[in-house]
């Protein structure tokens, strides 16, 4: 590996933060004797998220700008009948309700609907800052903030799967989406265009621009969880 000017695709584990990979990567480079590597990515994934990373080395970090403003390809499963904190699986429950009685036809339609140039709010857990301050700051010590709206643009949706369970509904979608689109936000305006509450359940990030998924290096939770755990059992031990 020649890491001087270097574009790596990486398939991100469910789990880890965007940065534990290039700190993941870091340690690598630095085991096979360069120390000093610089390293940087085109786009976060949240952690439950997995799918395509690109990642800059050396030289190649100059050009990552120009990758972030590449469209976006994600399968999303969204959850009708519930609503989160978060915007998807990880936050508290703060809605729900029996959504059996939705047709099909219906979802049909409204999903339809998130194709083009939206204006919609983006999560509250969220890195987007509000005077100068992430979001999810505000939200995690329970500060009421007003949450910005964003212009999200939504180039094609597929809805590939309706799957009923009990009273809810779970619905399978892939999103064509421009740089800076939130699936999360976009599950959540689906909800409230069916008048229902709806969140994300799985994200996928399968394409930027040409890259592909498929062509990316596999790294598992367990690899980078032992790369952890290898820098914490380096450190001096208190006498």
């Amino acid at each position: 590996m020649s890491p001087e000017s270097e574009l790596l695709l990486i398939d991100k584990p469910f789990g880890v933060t965007s940065y534990d990979v290039i700190r993941f990567l870091k340690r690598e480079y630095k085991e096979g004797g360069y120390p000093k590597i610089k390293i940087g990515h085109a786009g976060t994934l949240d952690p439950r998220a997995t799918g395509l990373l690109l990642i800059g080395l050396g030289k190649m970090t100059k050009q990552l700008t120009g990758l972030i403003g590449k469209s976006k390809v994600y399968e999303a499963e969204i959850l009708l009948g519930k609503q989160t904190t978060t915007d998807d699986l990880e936050g508290e429950i703060i809605s729900e309700s029996d959504v059996s009685s939705l047709s099909n036809d219906e979802i049909k339609d409204k999903v339809m609907t998130l194709v083009g140039e939206q204006d919609i709010a983006v999560p509250v857990f969220s890195a987007i800052k509000k005077k100068g301050k992430a979001l999810y700051k505000y939200a995690r010590k329970g500060q009421d903030v007003e949450v910005p709206v964003k212009t999200m643009t939504v180039h094609s949706v597929e809805l590939n799967n309706i799957k009923r369970v009990d009273s809810e509904i779970y619905l399978n979608v892939t999103f064509d989406v421009g740089s800076g689109a939130y699936i999360r936000s976009l599950a959540r305006e689906l909800g409230e265009r069916l008048g229902i509450p709806a969140t994300l359940s799985t994200l996928r990030r399968t394409s930027i621009g040409d890259y592909k998924v498929e062509d990316a290096r596999v790294i598992s939770t367990e690899e980078i969880k032992a790369i952890f755990n290898k820098d914490r059992d380096s450190y001096p031990k208190d006498s």
